[in-house]
């Protein structure tokens, strides 16, 4: 299937490795090109690298605390490669914990970085996308059920999936999508970083593959595969909906 991404220009924010980087992996294949960003400039410039280098992709470091990082990002964008068509909106998951157990500084923080930080980046591209554009908010399975020690997640991810739909009223009139994405479990840096924090990252992790129904822990590529095609004019009549990337692990509709 041709995805219709040949020339087109995506904004990735968390890029530099993990779901982010897999899907400008996908995207690039494809023919698209990316502007990536984390807050590790090195990171960045090696992943520009591991993309093709500049006729593919360019790098910003950069914290979508920031408020000036929005408007960095398109302009880079616009700038570089001269469009922009869509974005993947991720950041890195918020510090662990129960919900009760966070104090009002790591909720003020979290708030900042990835509620507010993913809601100016979204309202920004969109108003500078044409018609056919996407932007996709990669948000996590507690959008629909909780998970264990992540309370930060739990009360903030449910809100930007509701923003991501109130978003996708608001421009699909121009032919703007807005959806969510809900991945599961992945082999990231960040869910290896869980496994360790129990102290027998191992079982951690053999315990996680059991519970997905699919008994195995998702290759981010899997992930980037199902992000491109949601970016892509191939899925033009998909917007205002979270999509489920999880092995089947979620148990709710």
């Amino acid at each position: 299937m041709d995805l219709g991404l040949a020339d087109r220009v995506f904004v990735l924010t968390g890029a530099s490795r993990g779901l982010g980087f897999a899907t400008a992996q996908a995207l690039v294949a494809d023919g698209a090109r990316v502007v990536i960003s984390s807050r590790d400039a090195d990171r960045v410039t090696e992943a520009v690298a591991a993309l093709g280098g500049a006729d593919h992709a360019f790098g910003v470091s950069a914290d979508l605390a920031d408020p000036e990082v929005a408007r960095e990002l398109v302009d880079a964008a616009q700038d570089r490669f001269g469009r922009l068509d869509g974005a993947l909106i991720s950041v890195g998951g918020p510090t662990p914990g129960t919900a009760a157990g966070m104090s009002d500084d790591q909720w003020r923080s979290a708030f900042e970085t990835v509620f507010l930080g993913s809601v100016r980046l979204a309202r920004t591209v969109a108003h500078a996308l044409p018609e056919g554009g996407a932007i996709g908010l990669v948000l996590s399975t507690s959008v629909r059920t909780p998970l264990a020690g992540l309370g930060l997640s739990n009360g903030l991810r449910p809100g930007l999936a509701m923003v991501a739909k109130d978003m996708a009223d608001e421009f699909a009139p121009r032919g703007v999508r807005v959806l969510s994405l809900m991945p599961g479990r992945f082999m990231t840096g960040r869910n290896k970083e869980l496994w360790a924090a129990t102290g027998d990252p191992a079982t951690a992790a053999a315990e996680a593959a059991a519970s997905v129904p699919l008994k195995r822990i998702g290759d981010p590529t899997e992930f980037g595969r199902v992000a491109a095609f949601l970016l892509s004019p191939a899925a033009s009549y998909v917007t205002g909906v979270a999509v489920a990337i999880d092995g089947g692990s979620l148990r709710t509709l």
